[in-house]
């Protein structure tokens, strides 16, 4: 047999290097894919991570925050249109009257007042729903706490004030 050498070319990296090439390759590619082709991202991108050779610090950008629409007021309240019935389920004679008297005074559109038939638990500011903030203004304006929604035979076009007692 002859002997022969064998021509072998080629170069054995050590294995730290290979892993470090592998690595930063790696890194590279998942960079190029974070920071490339994002349309508005890309502004985004590059205002928060300025370029290694600028110097200046980005200036910072201020945020508008979006206007929310105003809730619609509601109109205010006019007293002279709203009727409201008086009716006196206590003992007390005349309250019933004195208490329209009062409404009135404040610029409610008292319709009549007479003596209920009934029991009621306290002195009360009946409504229909349609008129629930006009109740608890006529309530704050008497000084009346317990409002209730109307039930028959109250109407449903005006508040309903049953008096158990003298309030005020």
């Amino acid at each position: 047999m002859s002997s022969r050498s064998r021509d072998q070319r080629g170069v054995a990296y050590p294995a730290p290097l290979v892993i470090l090439t592998v690595i930063a390759v790696a890194m590279a590619g998942l960079a190029y894919l974070v920071t490339a082709g994002g349309g508005a991202d890309d502004e985004i991108v590059t205002a928060a991570q300025p370029a290694a050779t600028e110097l200046a610090t980005p200036e910072p950008t201020v945020t508008a925050e979006p206007e929310q629409p105003a809730e619609p007021e509601e109109p205010a309240i006019d007293r002279a249109q709203v009727f409201v019935e008086v009716y006196n389920n206590s003992g007390i004679a005349g309250l019933a009257g004195r208490t329209a008297d009062a409404a009135s005074g404040v610029g409610w559109q008292v319709a009549g007042s007479d003596n209920w038939v009934g029991t009621i638990p306290s002195t009360t500011v009946y409504y229909p729903e349609r008129l629930e903030r006009e109740a608890q203004l006529l309530a704050a304006d008497l000084g009346i706490e317990r409002l209730m929604p109307a039930v028959d035979p109250m109407r449903g076009d005006r508040l309903t004030i049953i008096l158990t007692s003298d309030f005020a």
